[in-house]
């Protein structure tokens, strides 16, 4: 029996008083990888963002099951829960090498004024083995590849040991032996029962790398499992649905 990992009723979210997502309701699935798809500009790290209490929506909220039967907000479990952000996002110039990047993951855990212990440093390398990065551990970030930058950033999600696993489009112009680490540790971590939630652009892998789909274009468009909701109309009314909700605010 599926059980809800987060619940999300009636979420608007604006820019300038112009609705990116409108009146967004979704369950996310415990224990599930979920595909977040659509097309540019329909809302899909807006979602992501909102969930993680990085934007203030209009209307609306989001709630979090990390234990059965009990309903929290972020702010309550937020250590439950681990964030992989968009490579553009990153500051890949700052002076930092890999491991110092990866331990920054256990920062939740400790707060800042803790410095990391011997078990902090040997799970920040035990997760830079696991995702194939353990030789470029004193590299400067700045001197990795797309695909080597995204697996340290799985790492440091790793080593935070959450519950919910948010990426916001990890596979975004990696290698493909990259794709296939970041693929395989997420579905380690589905099948341990944690829940996976994945921005993701690529189409023609959503069957292979995922259990359930979420079709968004500024509203939710359809939501399910893979096998029954990946279907060829629902795509074609995703990707040209027009979404013009600039003015529905005045509806609020």
């Amino acid at each position: 029996m599926n059980q809800t990992a987060i619940h999300i009723e009636q979420l608007t979210v604006a820019y300038q008083a112009v609705p990116v997502l409108w009146q967004v309701g979704l369950n996310i699935q415990k224990g599930k990888r979920t595909a977040i798809i659509g097309p540019n500009g329909a809302g899909k790290s807006t979602l992501i963002k909102s969930i993680l209490g990085l934007m203030t929506p209009l209307t609306g909220e989001v709630d979090f099951s990390v234990k059965d039967g009990e309903w929290s907000e972020y702010k309550s479990i937020k250590k439950s829960v681990a964030y992989v952000p968009q490579k553009s996002s990153v500051d890949w110039d700052f002076p930092t090498i890999v491991l110092d990047v990866v331990v920054m993951g256990r920062y939740g855990h400790l707060g800042w004024f803790k410095r990391p212990g011997k078990k902090d440093m040997a799970l920040a390398e035990e997760m830079l083995v696991k995702v194939g990065m353990h030789s470029f551990k004193d590299r400067q970030i700045s001197q990795l590849s797309g695909g080597q930058r995204q697996r340290v950033f799985l790492a440091r999600a790793l080593v935070q040991q959450a519950e919910i696993y948010l990426l916001d489009e990890p596979l975004a112009g990696v290698d493909m032996k990259s794709e296939k680490v970041i693929m395989e540790l997420l579905e380690e971590l589905s099948s341990a029962g944690k829940t996976v939630i994945v921005v993701h652009h690529d189409l023609q892998t959503v069957k292979e790398y995922f259990d359930e789909v979420v079709f968004l274009n500024r509203e939710v468009v359809a939501a399910g499992s893979v096998a029954t909701t990946f279907t060829e109309d629902i795509i074609e009314e995703t990707y040209r649905k027009d979404h013009s909700v600039a003015e529905r605010v005045d509806q609020l």
